[in-house]
């Protein structure tokens, strides 16, 4: 099996030309889109006082923003040599650099030896050669997974997959969330809560921006329209009968 597809290469190349992933910009939609992803992160699990692992964990931005958030230790793991040391760059300058760690790594061949609170996979599934196997190699070091994907309901988001030369590049793909959770069954984890939320694409123009984030709150409310309109996915599973301790990674290293 491919264990790594070409877009790591394309992220490297990011991370080179602008320092960062260009979801992770101050640009308006940018900014708007993952703070509602992260409030809705909090809303189904609270990382307060929490060991977590974020695979695939890029710039690092979401990992510190964690740690923000109330998380005691997170380690952030990504394929990508230039964002992990984006990553670390980012940790010293926000002086978290006993709270965030990271490292090189591929999510099929963890070497890890410690046990977790929760796995976050925000918007990583998409990016592997096979998302199934995936979910089943990391469901050993924690009992509950956090999963943030894009909507493959999403009939709009579809057709910017295919006519975007971004999400071309990157090899972006959805998966509808029924699949998301046949993963996740299969890999031993029962899904406890879900959302579908975020009406404001990724580099979307401003004024289009504030027209989707006004009608967004509507929007999430709405059974069927929440799970067409809404741009992300959010699963929070966990094992079944599975209280093992955590063991954190700083303490096995010491």
């Amino acid at each position: 099996m491919e264990t790594q597809k070409h877009n790591v290469d394309v992220f490297n190349r990011d991370v080179s030309a602008i320092g960062s992933y260009a979801y992770t910009t101050d640009r308006l939609s940018s900014v708007l889109a993952n703070k509602r992803l992260s409030d809705a992160f909090v809303e189904l699990y609270s990382p307060q006082g929490k060991h977590l692992l974020d695979l695939g964990c890029g710039d690092g931005t979401y990992s510190l923003e964690l740690i923000q958030r109330g998380a005691d230790i997170v380690l952030g793991v990504d394929p990508s040599e230039k964002a992990v040391v984006a990553a670390t760059a980012k940790a010293e300058k926000a002086g978290l650099t006993d709270k965030a760690h990271f490292q090189v790594g591929n999510i099929y061949e963890l070497s890890l030896t410690a046990h977790f609170d929760c796995i976050v996979l925000r918007g990583l599934l998409h990016h592997l050669p096979d998302a199934a196997k995936a979910l089943q190699s990391v469901a050993a070091f924690a009992d509950t997974v956090l999963i943030i994907e894009p909507n493959g309901y999403n009939p709009v988001l579809k057709l910017i997959e295919k006519a975007s030369r971004y999400h071309r590049e990157h090899e972006e793909q959805s998966f509808s969330p029924r699949l998301i959770r046949r993963w996740l069954t299969d890999a031993g984890l029962q899904v406890t809560a879900q959302k579908f939320v975020n009406c404001v694409p990724f580099f979307c123009p401003d004024w289009l921006t504030k027209i989707c984030k006004a009608v967004e709150p509507m929007a999430e409310t709405m059974p069927i329209v929440r799970n067409i309109c809404c741009g992300q996915y959010i699963a929070l599973a966990k094992k079944k009968n599975s209280n093992r301790p955590r063991n954190s990674f700083i303490n096995v290293r010491r």
